[in-house]
């Protein structure tokens, strides 16, 4: 009886396990600097969702995981490689990861879109790769607008941000593909954003009694620092683990050096 149930729990955890192949080599962001002249580039929103990349068969995470969708969600997809986000709505991040972390395809994935950015080893400018994209029900376009001015960027960042976007990116078009990071693709945002580790709770008071008050958290500089924006009442009686590595968003720096106003975004989820 013991192998047996030996056995059952060897092959229910082997079967959890998530196939992993080579880390995709992707097209990554550098943060934007107010100095830098984009006049002419092109602009789009910054989705809040999952990378993945299509190797023309499989979709695949940043990370290398292989991820499982259901069939009809990749049917209509091409056997050229795409990069782009699987996404569903604004604010929906973690949602959006419990569905495509999954171990088995299931039908939430009829939520999620994948939304294309990039045409990997596609040849020409951005526009002309970006139209050899066929879109159907679950292939989408990210628009791409193209950069008049300054004026022009920070009214369409805070069009975005009013309407619970994470920000926006902006790219040389000019350019042929290439998978590194450089000054030519940048992410625009009106706030600035850190990882941090956490390494206990705070307890909640008033309309928060009996449940977790703020997330206390280290620092990639050693420091501790207290999140208690930005959590909804189902995270926080059900808050990340202590020891998991969570992103948060803060206006500037205090005269002490420590985050001004931090906020709570996302755990990290490493796919």
């Amino acid at each position: 009886m013991k192998y047996f149930l030996l056995l059952f729990l060897f092959t229910s955890l082997f079967s959890q396990e998530r196939t992993r192949v080579k880390e995709p080599e992707l097209l990554l962001l550098n943060k934007y600097n107010t100095d830098k002249n984009v006049s002419g580039w092109y602009m789009s929103e910054k989705l809040d969702g999952v990378r993945a990349y299509w190797d023309g068969k499989q979709l695949i995470s940043r990370n290398g995981v292989v991820f499982t969708p259901p069939q009809f969600f990749i049917k209509d997809f091409p056997k050229t490689k795409l990069d782009g986000e699987l996404w569903s709505k604004r604010s929906d991040f973690s949602h959006i990861s419990s569905i495509v972390n999954t171990h088995k395809p299931t039908t939430n994935w009829k939520k999620l879109t994948y939304n294309i950015f990039e045409v990997p080893n596609s040849s020409g400018n951005l526009m002309q790769r970006l139209t050899t994209v066929k879109e159907s029900k679950y292939i989408k376009l990210i628009k791409q607008i193209n950069v008049k001015d300054k004026n022009h960027l920070d009214e369409f960042l805070k069009s975005v941000e009013q309407l619970g976007g994470e920000g926006i990116v902006v790219r040389d078009g000019s350019l042929d593909y290439y998978a590194s990071r450089n000054n030519s693709a940048l992410k625009v945002k009106s706030y600035q954003d850190e990882e941090c580790k956490i390494m206990s709770y705070t307890d909640g008071e008033g309309k928060n009694l009996g449940m977790i008050g703020s997330l206390v958290c280290k620092m990639q500089d050693k420091k501790l620092i207290k999140i208690g924006t930005g959590l909804t009442n189902e995270e926080r009686k059900n808050p990340p683990k202590i020891g998991s590595v969570i992103t948060f968003k803060y206006y500037g720096l205090t005269s002490k050096g420590n985050p001004r106003f931090p906020v709570y975004l996302r755990e990290r989820k490493s796919f």
